[in-house]
C-alpha cells in the first residue's frame, strides 16, 4: 500500500479514525513527494505540522528513483496530470503497491495501477 498525500492529511482528522486504523494495521509506504506536499502546505497549523512530522518519522518513505521518474514522464505524456500525482502514481506502479487515495477519479485512467479509496471502505 502507498498512501496518497490526501489520505495522510485525512488521517489526522478525528472523523477518519478508520483510516488511522488502516494505517496502523498495514503500515503503508509513502512517496517522498507526499512528504513535500503535506509538510510544505503553507497553511499548516503548528499542531498538524507536529502530527505529520511524527507520522513521517516512522513511515517508510520511498525515494524518487530513475524508474519512477521515467514512469511519471510516460504518464504526463498520456494526459494532463500534476507533477505530484504523476510521481506518486508512478511510485505505486513501479513498486507494485495499491494507491490509497480519496481521489480515485484522478488516477482511474492509468493502466496497471491498483486503487483503493479509504473513505468509502
Amino acid at each position: 500500500m502507498l498512501l496518497d498525500s490526501n489520505s495522510i492529511i485525512y488521517s489526522i482528522k478525528p472523523e477518519f479514525n478508520h483510516l488511522r486504523e488502516l494505517i496502523a494495521q498495514h503500515n503503508p509506504a509513502v512517496s517522498a513527494i507526499s512528504y513535500v506536499e503535506v509538510l510544505g502546505y503553507h497553511q499548516l497549523t503548528e499542531s498538524d505540522k507536529q502530527d505529520f512530522i511524527e507520522f513521517f518519522s516512522t513511515a517508510r518513505i520511498i525515494p524518487v528513483s530513475q524508474s519512477v521518474l521515467e514512469q511519471a514522464v510516460k504518464l504526463r505524456q498520456q494526459r494532463k496530470i500534476s507533477l505530484g500525482d504523476s510521481i506518486i502514481s508512478a511510485t505505486a506502479i513501479i513498486n507494485d503497491l495499491t494507491l490509497i487515495t480519496a481521489n480515485i477519479s484522478d488516477f482511474r485512467w492509468i493502466q496497471n495501477i491498483k486503487l483503493q479509496n479509504p473513505l468509502k471502505e
